[in-house]
């Protein structure tokens, strides 16, 4: 019987330690890292990631019960961290200037990085991108969820995922970064 299965039913070693707090900190330690990913690519940036991070944890242990209780807690966890992001880019305090970067161009030669620099031109195109268009990229693109699983994150309609992705992939074509649906390279 799991960590988790065991402190639902209230069976486990840790009898001074409350069933609920091992199953948060056992989901918490199997999901962190996923939805730091998540977070970190939707936010831009490491530090604002962390504190949309905190804040859904927090959240999440409040409300532990009902989260358990849900479907699929990762994923409700994961549309608190989404929106937590996206909510803190809708309020001026959470801005921040970013320097834009030169990369310089290639050589004659061609360089056996020149994957990674278009990685990194195709990582600069999405930064770029409105954070709620951001949202829906990485939600498709990097979690690989469905437009209706998109919009249950992001709570808005299918239409609007549809929208918000195909605005996002004319910008990034235009920008010049090379996207292939279905290419992993």
């Amino acid at each position: 019987m799991s960590t988790l299965a065991a402190a639902e039913r209230g069976h486990g070693a840790g009898d001074r330690v409350e069933p609920t707090e091992v199953a948060y900190e056992e989901f918490f330690r199997a999901t962190w890292p996923r939805l730091f990913r998540t977070a970190l690519a939707v936010a831009g940036d490491a530090s604002t990631a962390e504190d949309a991070l905190q804040t859904a944890y927090a959240k999440a242990y409040a409300s532990w019960r009902r989260v358990c209780a849900a479907d699929r807690p990762e994923a409700y966890v994961r549309r608190m961290v989404v929106n937590e992001v996206v909510g803190s880019r809708r309020h001026g305090w959470g801005r921040r200037e970013r320097p834009h970067e030169q990369v310089e161009p290639p050589g004659a030669a061609p360089s056996p990085e020149a994957g990674v620099v278009q990685r990194d031109r195709v990582w600069a195109a999405v930064q770029a991108l409105p954070v709620r268009q951001r949202a829906v990229v990485v939600l498709r693109y990097y979690e690989d969820l469905t437009e209706a699983e998109i919009a249950e994150v992001l709570g808005c309609s299918r239409g609007t995922v549809k929208s918000q992705a195909a605005k996002a992939l004319t910008h990034l074509r235009r920008h010049g970064a090379d996207l292939r649906e279905g290419d992993d390279s």
